[in-house]
């Protein structure tokens, strides 16, 4: 199916939603990925601990983010990327959670994305014993990936909605959120508490 879409997926440093450290990101054009960029994000001052079991899950320390660019810093590049395309993420909420703190507490205005989460897809679509990340793509016949690489992540995330929407014949992300019964949400800062 000719469907263009943006894959994005972030590892944080620790429980914090503003800690991001890595992001990777997967350009779709016609169902076939056309373009792929990952890099370390060094997490603000007030969430830079690196919790040893995040480490351990992705591999990413607080030595190799010294050098890399702060979230103020490489926003533009991230917005760049995806420019007007819908963005998709395995458990949206997560890495649209971490797009709305870390520009919340770097004061850079939030993004309004049109995104789709592809384990909401996934449950629509396949008939698994679960929808976590490994299972959807090994469905969808993306296998052998580093779970919890943000690149390898996204890159399995593109693949289940590619497959989705040839399975339900979508010509694009909002046509296959309508035939699934699903809504694409829309990015929003976090309110001021006053």
């Amino acid at each position: 199916m000719p469907i263009d879409f943006t894959a994005i997926d972030f590892e944080t440093a620790n429980s914090s939603s503003a800690s991001a450290c890595q992001v990777g990101l997967v350009r779709v054009r016609g169902g076939a990925v056309v373009e792929r960029e990952d890099w370390l994000i060094k997490p603000p001052e007030q969430h830079a601990t690196f919790e040893p079991f995040n480490v351990h899950l992705h591999g990413v320390s607080e030595a190799m983010t010294r050098g890399a660019e702060r979230w103020e810093e490489q926003l533009p590049r991230l917005l760049d990327f995806v420019g007007s395309d819908v963005v998709v993420a395995h458990n949206a909420g997560f890495d649209m959670g971490v797009i709305r703190a870390s520009c919340s507490v770097t004061v850079q205005p939030t993004p309004k994305f049109k995104y789709l989460c592809s384990v909401q897809v996934s449950r629509k679509t396949y008939d698994i014993p679960s929808h976590s990340l490994p299972f959807a793509a090994a469905e969808a016949g993306f296998t052998e990936f580093q779970h919890h690489n943000a690149l390898a992540d996204a890159e399995a995330c593109a693949a289940i909605i590619v497959d989705a929407a040839a399975r339900a014949e979508a010509p694009d992300v909002t046509t296959l959120a309508k035939t699934l019964g699903l809504k694409l949400a829309t990015l929003k800062a976090i309110p001021l508490k006053l």
